[in-house]
């Protein structure tokens, strides 16, 4: 059972009593014409459920052909093929299945009886009174109908119910091509997908090739710290060997360069090598026979030598047979020197004969 408002009560006071004279084709008109707005009706109800805004009015008169371009219909399917378009191009929310909703909650309205028309009607009346374009549709449509509607027969809107009960809409219908376009939109999904699905498997591959080269990279660090390692220990072994190599080397060379006397019983140099024996090795050091500030006497030592060798000629022979034996035989001489370096550690001994040179200076120091 429909109940009216104190409020839609008073909406209806204020309309005057009027009769229409409408012939056959003109009633066809109005009633199409009521479908028409009650779909439209319907769908602002469906999309904001019953709570009004600022957009319910131009929702309304906006998808109704009937209220925005003053359309006449001639057919069921017309008046839904126009409700369908409208929906899928106008509004916020644009779906096919809006538009089949709307007509069953149209349906249902048309079946409780021409008092549900009427209060639909009054609530549409409402909506435009609150907007300031919209108020004119009032006096142009929805007033006459709230009047008109109110002397129909209960038979005529059943009738019209059937009829719409009947009359089916597809896609096709409405010339969107919305079938092609749903078709092409399911082919973006799967080709979304199967994109998708190759990004995850490239991405694992990416990691799985990541992960391979990190640790290709960490086992060639690894070898070529270890490669690093051994060359420095090469490195490290052959430059102990070098110096060992040139320690001998310089040794040998100091030991072929040692100190000979020629025949006339000079020296040939100032340094002797003396073998210093320590821990089974020997080392070779040079050390100076006349230390510094002795020149003198060492010059001293050659003239008496060269004094005794002029004296006695045999020992003239004696030393060129030494000077020929340590020629031809150089390694015999470390020999002597380690003994002579084992036993007493001092070099070559000197004639303990006096220096008349030194008796000479000595006295005529004393006379001075």
């Amino acid at each position: 059972i429909v109940v009216f408002s104190e409020g839609e009560r008073e909406q209806m006071r204020k309309f005057t009593n009027k009769s229409y004279l409408l012939d056959k084709r003109s009633r066809h008109h109005v009633y199409l014409g009521l479908i028409d707005i009650l779909l439209a009706y319907c769908y602002e109800i469906r999309v904001n459920e019953g709570e009004k805004n600022v957009e319910s009015s131009w929702n309304i008169r906006k998808l109704s052909a009937t209220l925005c371009w003053l359309e006449s219909f001639s057919s069921i399917h017309d008046v839904l093929v126009s409700f369908g378009r409208r929906v899928l191009c106008y509004p916020l929310y644009r779906h096919f299945e809006l538009v089949t909703r709307a007509c069953s909650d149209t349906v249902m309205i048309l079946q409780l009886g021409k008092a549900a028309v009427l209060k639909c009607l009054l609530d549409i009346h409402k909506i435009f009174m609150e907007s300031d374009p919209a108020y004119i549709l009032n006096d142009l449509f929805i007033t006459d109908y709230c009047i008109w509607i109110q002397k129909v027969k209960s038979k005529k809107l059943a009738a019209l119910c059937e009829s719409l009960q009947k009359t089916t809409l597809s896609k096709s219908h409405v010339g969107l091509e919305l079938e092609e376009l749903e078709a092409a939109a399911v082919l973006v999904q799967e080709e979304e997908k199967a994109l998708k699905a190759a990004g995850t498997v490239s991405k694992q591959q990416l990691l799985c090739s990541e992960s391979e080269t990190s640790d290709s990279e960490e086992s060639s660090s690894t070898s070529s710290s270890e490669t690093e390692g051994s060359d420095s220990d090469e490195q490290e072994s052959s430059t102990s060997e070098d110096g060992e190599i040139n320690s001998f080397q310089g040794v040998l060379q100091q030991e072929r360069t040692a100190p000979l006397i020629d025949c006339n019983g000079l020296r040939q140099g100032t340094n002797t090598p003396a073998m210093e024996v320590g821990d089974g090795k020997s080392k070779v050091s040079l050390q100076s026979t006349a230390p510094p500030g002795k020149l003198v006497e060492e010059l001293e030592m050659q003239m008496h030598s060269a004094m005794r060798l002029s004296e006695q000629p045999e020992g003239l022979a004696t030393a060129g047979c030494l000077s020929q034996e340590q020629e031809e035989n150089p390694a015999a001489e470390p020999d002597r020197f380690s003994e002579d370096a084992a036993g007493k550690g001092n070099f070559l001994e000197v004639s303990p004969k006096p220096n008349p040179l030194l008796f000479l200076c000595s006295t005529n120091e004393d006379e001075d």
